[in-house]
């Protein structure tokens, strides 16, 4: 018997929602995400490009790396977020249901969060590599952009994709979690399998360089597409192979690693 297999479509929340409160909603979402644009570049236009954490200190990267995630994410996690947050609304009112969306929130932004400490310290590290041996930068270049482009193309990553590009499925799963704190399990689990789509872009931030605005701008959009568009998947293997090919080029290529450059030679 031949079996048929019927690709999962991303999520469409014009079924789920009524056009006005979608609209409010989308424009919520536009409206911070824009905001933190705002402040990730004019961060970046007076802290260059530059190897390691640029002296930033542990709280003020982590406020940056919210922000940047905000700019970046938001958009690709708007359709599940919208449908959470209905089912929120059908089921609280007033403060309580301002209290189980901040919950939501709160547990998708927390495993970010805990992920920024660990870019924190690969850059701290990489950054005193750097310093102590310039030419090491492009051996870490050559790695960051293997490790990103083995990850795209390995299962994993389309474990964590298919999750993303079709979530209803889990979405109907996180109706029977139970209180307390379940809005914020269901962030934090909707959050795991987020990272374990896009860490792997994150990383290539450190050759790029993770104020890079053009970088983080070109992660955003392959985030947003591999999500949301019909050929998502597909992209995600393109973007693998051209890490690969980025990772063979970095050793003799110095202009590809701008966060992996001394400030010095960077103007140069």
């Amino acid at each position: 018997m031949r079996t048929v297999t019927v690709e999962k479509q991303p999520l469409r929340t014009g079924v789920l929602m009524p056009v006005r409160d979608l609209a409010v909603a989308w424009a919520l979402i536009v409206l911070i995400a824009a905001l933190a644009w705002v402040l990730t570049v004019a961060q970046a236009r007076d802290m260059g490009i530059e190897p390691g954490t640029m002296g930033m200190a542990l709280p003020l990267f982590l406020l940056l790396w919210l922000a940047m995630m905000a700019a970046m994410m938001l958009p690709s996690v708007a359709p599940v977020a919208l449908t959470w947050a209905r089912g929120i609304a059908r089921q609280s009112s007033g403060a309580r249901r301002a209290v189980r969306t901040t919950e939501f929130l709160g547990g998708y932004l927390l495993v970010w969060t805990a992920f920024g400490l660990l870019a924190y310290g690969g850059l701290a590290l990489t950054g005193d590599l750097v310093e102590r041996n310039p030419e090491a930068g492009k051996w870490i270049g050559a790695t960051a952009f293997a490790l990103a482009g083995l990850y795209q193309l390995g299962p994993l990553k389309y474990v964590c994709l298919r999750h993303c590009r079709s979530p209803m499925a889990q979405l109907m799963r996180y109706a029977d979690y139970r209180p307390p704190l379940r809005d914020l399990r269901v962030g934090l689990h909707h959050g795991g399998y987020c990272l374990g789509c896009c860490w792997a872009l994150m990383v290539v931030l450190i050759p790029l360089g993770v104020m890079n605005v053009a970088a983080i701008a070109g992660i955003a959009v392959v985030v947003f597409l591999e999500k949301l568009w019909r050929h998502g998947a597909l992209l995600a293997r393109v973007a693998g192979v051209v890490f690969l090919v980025l990772a063979v080029l970095a050793p003799f290529q110095s202009w590809l690693l701008p966060g992996l450059t001394p400030g010095d030679t960077a103007m140069m």
